[in-house]
């Protein structure tokens, strides 16, 4: 599959809501406020950003120009609606961007909506609790052989295409769905759950979703973190797990005009998100150890952290699309399942080259 360079943006704002076709009585149903994000994917064509390497700046500012108006407002003076989806909606149909993939909207943490380019809505909920597991079929010696525990993170993803005229699944809806299965889950030792015998990230993702499949037709996902930088989508047939690098580097844009900042020398903190599909090792219960794959990129990580991006061998130049391209050519031998990479100089602001399926966005 050739592979697709997408460029993100996120852009914060401030605003209040009412969603008056909640049911009496619900919380939502009276004025509040939200911190929320506003995010947008874009296969953007050759040209269109200022120079080549401004794509992702000058994507965020286009998307700033178009949230202004929802900026400290009252948004049912905007919108009659102001759901996730709906202000999904709105951003889309007013973002003056070609080649928009997906729009999405944050409001809190824990929950928003994505709008992908079939104008379906993905509403998500994420949930957490606390446990105990080992991995029981890992080769002696393996860390996670041992009885350990995590701070779990799951995300309920739910695929619906309303129009925005109805409320469709509530995010209440998914954390009524979510509670008996939190019950079950928190605080225990996992492997004591009848089917979670080896409750790797793929074998949880895959228990949770048989559990609420039947209850909730539209789930499209079921994401695991298993770690604040690892886990596991699952959509019933495929298993796609991530691994999350951070690293330190400097830069200089040298495609940029003169007297532009980012001609002088600049750092970031990046975030390098690994995305790898393969089948279920049915002995293991995971795709890909998420050792594996720290420690096959570690030679690769080793020259991008604490370096300056613009003297490295064979690279171009140092935005994030010149970047994510010259770490796949050096990768993607030692890792052969990898499919999608995802690069952001800033939160939620960067690129993402992908030649498998897209699969679903992360918050940031």
């Amino acid at each position: 599959m050739n592979a697709r360079l997408f460029h993100l943006a996120a852009v914060p704002f401030e605003a209040a809501c009412r969603v008056d076709i909640l049911p009496e009585g619900h919380r939502c149903r009276r004025l509040h406020g939200h911190s929320f994000l506003a995010q947008v994917r874009a296969e953007l064509p050759l040209g269109w950003a200022g120079f080549p390497g401004a794509e992702s700046d000058d994507l965020q500012a286009a998307l700033a120009c178009c949230v202004e108006p929802l900026d400290y407002r009252d948004l049912n003076a905007i919108l009659p609606i102001p759901t996730d989806e709906n202000l999904a909606r709105w951003v889309r149909d007013r973002l003056d961007v070609p080649g928009i993939a997906s729009v999405g909207i944050q409001s809190t943490r824990d929950q928003g909506a994505d709008l992908d380019g079939a104008d379906h809505a993905h509403l998500w909920r994420r949930f957490r609790f606390e446990s105990a597991h080992r991995l029981p079929n890992v080769p002696e010696g393996h860390p996670c052989g041992r009885m350990h525990g995590h701070g779990f993170e799951v995300i309920l993803h739910a695929d619906q295409d309303l129009g925005g005229q109805d409320m469709g699944i509530d995010f209440d809806r998914l954390a009524a769905l979510w509670t008996p299965l939190h019950d079950e889950l928190h605080q225990v030792c996992l492997n004591d759950i009848p089917g979670l015998e080896n409750p790797t990230s793929e074998r949880l993702s895959s228990w949770i979703w048989s559990r609420l499949k039947p209850e909730l037709p539209a789930l499209s996902w079921v994401t695991v973190y298993e770690t604040a930088t690892a886990g596991c989508h699952f959509d019933g047939a495929h298993y796609r797990i991530w691994k999350e690098q951070r690293f330190e580097a400097a830069l200089r844009l040298e495609r940029s005009p003169e007297g532009d900042a980012r001609r002088r020398l600049h750092g970031h903190s990046y975030l390098l998100r690994l995305h790898l599909t393969a089948p279920l090792d049915q002995v293991l219960g995971w795709t890909v150890d998420y050792g594996d794959v720290k420690r096959l990129f570690k030679p690769l990580y080793d020259r991008l952290d604490h370096h300056r991006l613009d003297a490295l061998d064979g690279l171009e130049a140092a935005d994030p699309g010149s970047l994510i391209r010259w770490i796949r050519e050096r990768i993607q031998d030692d890792l052969p399942e990898l499919d999608r990479i995802d690069l952001q100089p800033t939160p939620g602001c960067g690129a993402s080259l992908c030649w498998g399926e897209l699969g679903p966005a992360l918050p940031t």
